[in-house]
């Protein structure tokens, strides 16, 4: 499938980003992160643990800032949080002292929408990510993939234009995690979402994106950009897929010399 280059306007430009906690010992995370992401685009960032990906996610969000560099939202310069991006963390943080609903449309509450038609909205949200039922529990009756499923649908709600996933999946268990992984793939589709996608599996990273950012270890730079020239319905056995998953693994221990091009596949 094309890239969706044509889907919108909106485009995300990581303009030479890097992060470093200064102190006694100086600690670079992130060196030199140039990247632009279009529009609709559904973006995986792979990298080994402590490379940075967690720390350029919150950049993008605007969570906090980069030591150098900027990101741009449609031109704009991204300076603090954004109401254009939403973010979705491997703990779902739910309010335990809210049901599903009131967790769900707590972004339209505080905006000061009419009840009836934020309860609507949260409503739609919800059968979205297959909850449907279950509007009057609270966290603590869910199941961990529950908790992330309401979670999505509380940042979905606000109607973000880009939606940043820190390792949402991270802590369910493995057959849930692969469930997660096709709603994910169903709600991209109707929403239409541009999606930056972060992991350490390489398996998710190739099952959903359309372009797989492999970053190096501490400080983290691109290593590499791997275009997935697959359809958005995708068999996990296709042999394109685990060859795919092989080379970008060669990738990832390489210990020589970058690769050249960036470009691979």
């Amino acid at each position: 499938m094309k890239r969706q280059e044509v889907i919108g306007l909106l485009k995300i430009i990581l303009d030479n980003i890097c992060k470093a906690y200064p102190g006694a010992n100086e600690i670079e995370v992130l060196r030199d992160i140039n990247l632009t992401i279009n529009s609709g685009e559904f973006i995986c960032i792979l990298g080994p643990s402590g490379c940075g990906k967690s720390t350029l996610l919150e950049i993008i969000a605007g969570l906090q800032p980069p030591s150098r560099g900027q990101i741009l939202l449609d031109g704009i310069p991204v300076t603090g949080p954004n109401p254009d991006i939403g973010v979705v963390f491997q703990d779902s943080s739910l309010y335990p002292w809210r049901t599903v609903l009131e967790n769900v449309e707590l972004g339209p509450e505080i905006k000061g929408m009419n009840k009836k038609l934020r309860r609507e909205l949260a409503k739609k949200y919800i059968k979205m990510v297959n909850l449907s039922g279950f509007e009057d529990r609270y966290p603590h009756q869910l199941s961990g993939g529950m908790r992330q499923r309401v979670g999505i649908a509380r940042t979905l709600i606000n109607n973000p234009k880009v939606l940043l996933m820190d390792e949402p999946f991270g802590a369910v268990d493995y057959l849930t995690r692969l469930q997660l992984q096709n709603e994910l793939k169903d709600i991209w589709g109707k929403e239409k979402k541009t999606i930056i996608f972060v992991t350490h599996d390489i398996s998710e990273a190739v099952f959903l994106g359309e372009r797989v950012v492999v970053l190096t270890p501490r400080p983290g730079k691109v290593k590499s950009i791997i275009d997935i020239p697959l359809k958005r319905s995708r068999d996990r056995n296709d042999p394109v897929i685990l060859e795919i998953e092989q080379k970008i693994y060669r990738i990832i221990n390489h210990a020589g010399p970058e690769y050249e091009p960036e470009y691979y596949i």
